[in-house]
């Protein structure tokens, strides 16, 4: 991700005062222009507001909050981490590739793989895609990268929250998911791989190789007219958790997410700001797939831990893997009516 001038200059000055090692032209999504704090559009009609502590409500009624268990998720972003670093092509992204494959055993899961030729050499690539069949015909796609970022694959860099949070958010809402057939579109789950740039700086053929790959897979064989929304997840697990009001995003499905949020009470935690970002959901959009990008790009102040070995998981908050959980399964239940 490029941040805005503003931002990379605050960030610069902030970093060298706190002596943190950081690589800021590296990118998991990129901002193109400077943000504007301008106040998120909340045209969507809000439907009656309900609580969402951890809910048990029954998935058989279509009004419930939907359920989600922030703790573990949080369990399964510190068993992500304790692998440490996960750059494309080292045994630790093997390690990680395998966690999130034993997870989904006796689910429908497709490996799509392949080799990428690239300045730094060859890498295999491995998309996994976790498919829970629905009753109506669509499919909606949930996505999270899975690598850390390439250039600082010789630092303690983890990205707990930079990957292994929304890998970890993905775990869990396809322990929702699973063992029963959704009354609405099939949703797919995608840990999509080579998300990360491979050499600074950051360009669009450098980087973002696995959804890239499928886009052209999904043009192909006719799935991208099948999907009714991609939402990717990226940096949502941070303790001070701001979802941005993204404008490369589709704006009716920000519009929904934002009432999705409204609806379950968590709405003061999105689109308080209004930013324009480059990440793995514009490959879709770029075919006309309805896609938003879920993401907090402001971790710490200045966003001081993004990219550094600063991203931990002590910056970390049970309780914003819910609210993002609960709110994305919330617009799932959404798109399911629309």
């Amino acid at each position: 991700m490029k941040a805005p001038e503003d931002m990379r200059l605050r960030l610069s000055i902030a970093v060298a005062m706190c002596f943190v090692f950081s690589l800021t032209l590296g990118a998991c999504a990129r901002a193109k222009d400077t943000a504007s704090n301008a106040e998120a559009s909340t045209s969507a009609s809000a439907a009656p507001v309900q609580t969402a502590a951890d809910s048990s409500n029954s998935s058989a009624d279509p009004t419930a909050v939907p359920s989600f268990n922030s703790a573990r998720s949080m369990q399964y972003v510190k068993e992500i981490v304790a692998f440490g670093p996960r750059p494309i092509g080292s045994i630790n992204h093997k390690k990680v590739e395998e966690y999130i494959q034993s997870h989904l055993k006796g689910d429908e899961v497709e490996d799509d793989s392949f080799t990428i030729d690239t300045s730094e050499g060859k890498f295999p690539v491995h998309n996994i895609i976790a498919k829970y069949p629905g009753t109506k015909d669509g499919i909606i796609v949930i996505a999270s990268h899975y690598d850390t970022n390439y250039p600082l694959r010789n630092t303690a860099y983890i990205g707990a929250n930079d990957g292994a949070s929304s890998s970890a958010l993905l775990l869990e809402i396809a322990n929702q998911l699973r063992g029963k057939k959704r009354a609405g579109y099939s949703v797919w789950l995608l840990w999509d791989d080579a998300e990360e740039a491979i050499k600074l700086p950051w360009t669009d053929d450098n980087s973002v190789y696995g959804v890239r790959h499928l886009a052209q897979k999904w043009q192909g064989d006719g799935t991208a007219k099948k999907i009714k929304a991609f939402l990717l997840e990226d940096m949502i697990g941070d303790a001070d958790l701001n979802i941005e009001h993204e404008q490369n995003s589709t704006p009716w499905l920000e519009d929904m997410i934002y009432q999705a949020a409204t609806r379950v009470g968590y709405q003061s935690h999105f689109f308080a700001r209004l930013i324009p970002m480059e990440d793995d959901h514009l490959p879709l959009m770029k075919l006309g797939v309805p896609s938003a990008d879920l993401i907090d790009f402001d971790y710490g102040y200045d966003n001081v831990f993004w990219h550094t070995t600063q991203d931990t998981i002590d910056k970390l908050s049970p309780k914003s893997l819910q609210i993002v959980g609960t709110v994305t399964l919330e617009t799932a239940q959404m798109l399911d009516k629309k």
